[in-house]
């Protein structure tokens, strides 16, 4: 099995490591760099589990091979917090319920990070298409859409109702 050499920036760190040429990049960030905040689900890009940033935008870590980042920044949801400070996103799911069970939360919470980068006052009708790669089997959905909302009120300064 032919590898090489990877070198890119994860949650703002230089990382360099070798890595098979044929290993997603989900299997990477779980298994050699315990980054387990990422999660497996169908394995097939259907359920939007694995979903990190790469340059700024969410992408499927079971369908993204690691070579592929090279040079890179992946951000993982490990990389939200600062400080103990939960991002705005993160916020927002805490306050607004967004989470169930919690399985699918990090890779919602991804997906919509990179939504709010690119627009930070997105409509419904925009949160629900950044969001429609990600599925969840325990809400109707509202509340997530609701905890977007509430991040993106935060984020341009507006007082968020709670």
């Amino acid at each position: 099995m032919a590898k090489r050499i990877l070198s890119f920036t994860l949650n703002g760190k230089r990382h360099d490591g070798v890595v098979p040429d044929n290993m997603l990049l989900l299997d990477y960030l779980r298994e050699r760099l315990m980054m387990t905040g990422t999660k497996t689900g169908c394995d097939g890009g259907e359920c939007g589990l694995c979903t990190v940033l790469v340059d700024g935008t969410p992408k499927l870590s079971c369908l993204t091979l690691a070579c592929s980042v090279e040079g890179k920044t992946v951000e993982t949801i490990e990389s939200l917090e600062r400080d103990g400070r939960l991002a705005a996103i993160q916020e927002g799911f805490h306050l607004k319920l967004g989470s169930q069970c919690g399985y699918c939360t990090p890779g919602y919470i991804m997906a919509a990070e990179g939504l709010l980068r690119r627009n930070a006052d997105p409509s419904i009708d925009e949160i629900r298409a950044a969001l429609g790669s990600n599925i969840c089997r325990c809400t109707g959905y509202v509340k997530i859409i609701e905890a977007v909302q509430y991040a993106s009120v935060r984020l341009r300064g507006l007082k968020a109702a709670a």
